[in-house]
């Protein structure tokens, strides 16, 4: 048995998986608000509830995060959650929990629960991204995820977005929280998507408003989920030519847009460099539950 935690900016969920990925215990909690100390107080509290619940004591912790630890500093680094960043989360988690921990970034989580038992099981080269209130991304690669010697692999939310269409505006482009114009995040996250419908149509719609208009005939709405999609086509163009995945498995929020896994590849053979795409675009098979798995699956052997 090894422990999950989902460290996430509304919500903390844990999980203990046991043998053959059964989910033994759940417990789910609100994330106290920009307050690190108080973060840590109900990863401690869900741990020991969630050992509490199975009848073991000492189990390892997995823990995915909104942000990445420095390779150079051991602190935290590129959390939206900012009241993380600069803080020794792993360590302290260690010194607080007298256990075996280990931490990574949520879109690293997602990929590795979806390549272990979920939507990529079985595909050598997983690209996982996250459709949320942000844009994410993780590699795994024979089930093993890739991190690299800066601990960003797969962060392609910060990337630029690809072949701007100046008649759509897109240079230079929305700003984003990191500082910069344009990145395939403000395109493509959950608000960039309202926002853009906003901004050309003086309306505002949350994603799944504008799903449903769009459904409903409205052409406005329509015409919002059509640049978005070539958006992502261009976006996850950008991930083909590089890595050539088997797979790229959707999570977040925006991942439950059903047409996107038909209309998205029959636009991303325009920009990937080949004369055929066999890479397969897929939902999380575990759906929100994928990150809080993939942090359990940090501990592939728990005995290790």
């Amino acid at each position: 048995m090894r422990i999950g935690i989902d460290l996430g900016g509304t919500k903390t969920e844990g999980v203990v998986l046991g043998a053959g990925s059964r989910v033994l215990a759940r417990r789910r909690v609100p994330t106290p608000p920009d307050d690190y100390d108080a973060a840590l107080r109900i990863i401690v509290e869900l741990v020991a509830q969630l050992e509490a619940d199975v009848g073991r004591r000492g189990l390892p912790v997995g823990a995915g995060t909104p942000g990445a630890r420095s390779k150079r500093s051991g602190r935290m680094k590129n959390c939206n959650s900012t009241c993380l960043n600069g803080r020794p989360l792993l360590e302290d988690l260690e010194a607080r929990l007298g256990a075996r921990v280990r931490i990574a970034n949520d879109a690293d989580c997602l990929t590795l629960s979806e390549a272990h038992d979920g939507a990529a099981a079985g595909a050598r080269c997983v690209f996982g991204a996250i459709l949320g209130t942000g844009v994410g991304g993780g590699i795994a690669v024979d089930g093993t995820l890739l991190s690299g010697p800066n601990a960003i692999a797969g962060e392609w939310g910060h990337n630029p977005l690809p072949w701007p269409r100046p008649e759509w505006d897109e240079v230079p482009g929305p700003l984003g929280w990191d500082g910069r114009y344009g990145s395939i995040e403000v395109w493509c996250c959950g608000p960039g998507l309202a926002l853009d419908h906003e901004r050309v149509n003086g309306v505002y719609l949350r994603g799944e408003e504008i799903v449903a208009a769009a459904a409903a005939g409205d052409a406005a709405a329509e015409a919002t989920l059509q640049r978005w999609e070539d958006r992502l086509a261009r976006a996850f163009a950008s991930i083909i030519n590089v890595l050539d995945p088997d797979v790229i498995v959707v999570g977040g929020g925006l991942s439950k847009i059903e047409r996107l896994y038909r209309n998205v590849p029959q636009r991303w053979g325009s920009w990937v460099f080949s004369d055929s795409v066999d890479t397969r675009l897929v939902p999380a098979l575990h759906g929100d539950a994928s990150g809080v798995r993939g942090a359990a699956w940090l501990w592939p052997d728990p005995d290790a």
